[in-house]
């Protein structure tokens, strides 16, 4: 992620897609793998959910990078931030994930899924979009 940063941006927090959001694929691909064989297919389908996503906040902006053969970016930058709003069903209220909801002026939002500790990241995304407004 770093190399894609301006020469004066730093990473202030950085998050991952929780594992144990990928729970059902988990679930699917043991079981089927004693029963078929093909449930490699699905923690495949887990083992790059996880590790293609990129997601971090830095002094500037909200970045969020997803996929491995197509890519699907989000920027948004952090004084265009107007609301962050967090999504969680029960297993991920359970398992820490969630989804984050980031509208900006304008009315662009930035759905980031299933990722791990939501309301840290939201904290940590009000904090610095509340230094920049006073500043």
């Amino acid at each position: 992620m770093n190399r894609n940063l301006a020469a004066d941006e730093q990473v202030v927090y950085e998050a991952q897609v929780s594992w144990a959001s990928q729970w059902l694929l988990i679930l699917l691909g043991i079981a089927t793998i004693m029963l078929m064989g093909i449930g490699l297919i699905f923690l495949a389908a887990a083992v790059i959910n996880v590790l293609t996503t990129e997601l971090v906040i830095t002094n500037k902006r909200v970045i969020a990078k997803f996929g491995l053969i197509s890519r699907k970016t989000v920027e948004l930058k952090n004084s265009r931030v107007e609301s962050v709003q967090v999504d969680q069903s029960i297993m991920g209220r359970i398992l820490n994930f969630g989804s984050i909801v980031v509208s900006g002026a304008g009315g662009p939002q930035a759905p980031i899924p299933n990722i791990s500790a939501p309301l840290a990241f939201r904290s940590k995304l009000n904090e610095i979009t509340e230094e920049r407004a006073a500043a």
